[in-house]
Parts: structure tokens; C-alpha cells; sequence
């Protein structure tokens, strides 16, 4: 039974890979630190390497689905996939070797900044028209952001799209851009973190959430673009409250 709510899961997962470019580590991390709490403290490192597995398979579904147009976006974009990819691979070790406990504090603290970010910060709801084309993540960002990402399990998706978004690109496509840069993230990150993943669960994760990925990047829905900006917030409102639990448990 258990297994076949990580497929429903994984299938909820992949409707946000799709629609908000995130999913593997904002929706998959505190159902997995509820699903192993008998684990204690390493439930996290369990859900954080599961996560990344999830996210490597799902991220690159989504991305090869993606139309080419669309990841024109990252065009010349080399330096930073590379510092996201490093970054990657220090969060990952850092995963391993810090507690587990603290771990799960900072997945909280980094919803809840984010979503603070989000509602007062402008250029999110109500991104500001520049005249000029949309700009790309600074590669200096990069490293930070992976690092802070595979520390967490989340693909850094959460500060990528805010990032994209107020460089000027549309929900549509900072979503859609924000795969890419996920796999860049957590392809290292998951080498670095196999030994603590649960094969199993990840198996039923991405049985539920292959055929819903390619199903809607082939057929996805429109959405107004103001409608999709509040609808990213409120889902991110949600994992928090979701984390908080699963943390206080």
C-alpha cells in the first residue's frame, strides 16, 4: 500500500516538475522523511538522496520534452550548468557528513525565506517590463545555488525560477528553464548520495511520474501567467506547512 502512495506521489510530482519546474525535492523530500520516520534524524539523509535520484530522471524527461525554443533561453549558458554541476557535488558531500537534524531545519528555512521572497520582493508577481530581452542566472550564482540545492534535495528549482522570472522570462518559461538546471544540479549530487538512496521507493516515485511528465509536456495546459506566478506560491506555502509537520512529528 505504501508503494502505491509513492506512485500517486510520483505522479503529483510530476505534474509540478512540469507546471512549476520543481517536484522531485519539494514534494518528494517530506513525504519520504514521513514514510521513514522510524529512520529518526537519517530519514532526511534517506529522502535527500532518494530526491536527487528522482529529480536526475525526472529533469531530464521534462527537459527532453522541452521545445527547443524554450531552452534557447540557456544558450551560452556553459559556465553556469558547469558551477551548478560543482555546487552540486559540495552539497551532496555536505549531505552526508552534517546531521541530519540540521539538515531539516535549513529545508524549512529555505521554503520559508523563499516564500517570503516571493510575496514582498517585486518582480515575482508583477515582474517589471524592461524592454529588453529576458536575462539568465549570473554565473556566479551558480556554485552557491547547486551547493545549497543538493544540500536539501530540492534541484535548486525554487531559486531558479524566481531568479529567471525576474530577469524577464515569463511563468511559462522559467518553469520549463528551470530542468535543465535542476539536472545540471542533481546528476552530481546523486553520485555523490547513492549510497543512502531507497531503491524502492524511488522506483514507485518515477513510475508515477515518467508518463505524467511526457503526457503534459506534449499536451500541457494554458495558463495565464499571473494565475501560474500564484499558483507557484501557493504550492510552495504548502510544502512548507507539509515540511513543518514532518520535521515536528
Amino acid at each position: 500500500m505504501e508503494l502505491l502512495v509513492l506512485v500517486a506521489i510520483g505522479a503529483a510530482s510530476g505534474v509540478t516538475t512540469v507546471l512549476f519546474g520543481f517536484g522531485g525535492g519539494f514534494v518528494t523530500v517530506p513525504v519520504l522523511v514521513w514514510a521513514n520516520a522510524e529512520l529518526g534524524p537519517a530519514a532526511m539523509r534517506s529522502a535527500v538522496a532518494t530526491s536527487a535520484v528522482v529529480m536526475v530522471a525526472g529533469a531530464a524527461l521534462a527537459t527532453a520534452a522541452t521545445r527547443r525554443e524554450v531552452l534557447s533561453g540557456l544558450r551560452g549558458e556553459r559556465r553556469l550548468v558547469v558551477l551548478l554541476g560543482v555546487g552540486g557535488v559540495l552539497g551532496g558531500v555536505a549531505a552526508r557528513l552534517a546531521p541530519a537534524m540540521l539538515a531539516q531545519w535549513c529545508f524549512v528555512a529555505y521554503l520559508g525565506v523563499t516564500l517570503v521572497d516571493t510575496l514582498v520582493r517585486p518582480g515575482f508577481l508583477r515582474p517589471a517590463g524592461t524592454g529588453s530581452e529576458p536575462a539568465a542566472i549570473r554565473a556566479a550564482y551558480g556554485v552557491p545555488l547547486g551547493a545549497v540545492a543538493a544540500f536539501l534535495g530540492v534541484g535548486g528549482s525554487v531559486l531558479t525560477v524566481p531568479l529567471l522570472r525576474r530577469g524577464g522570462y515569463p511563468m511559462e518559461w522559467a518553469t520549463a528553464l528551470a530542468n535543465p538546471l535542476t539536472l545540471a544540479i542533481a546528476a552530481p549530487a546523486a553520485l555523490s548520495l547513492l549510497g543512502s538512496v531507497d531503491g524502492a521507493a524511488a522506483a514507485a516515485l518515477l513510475a508515477g511520474a515518467a508518463p505524467v511528465i511526457v503526457t503534459l509536456r506534449r499536451r500541457g495546459p494554458m495558463i495565464p501567467d499571473a494565475v501560474h506566478a500564484k499558483a507557484y506560491i501557493a504550492l510552495l506555502a504548502t510544502v512548507t506547512v507539509a515540511m513543518v509537520a514532518a520535521v515536528l512529528r
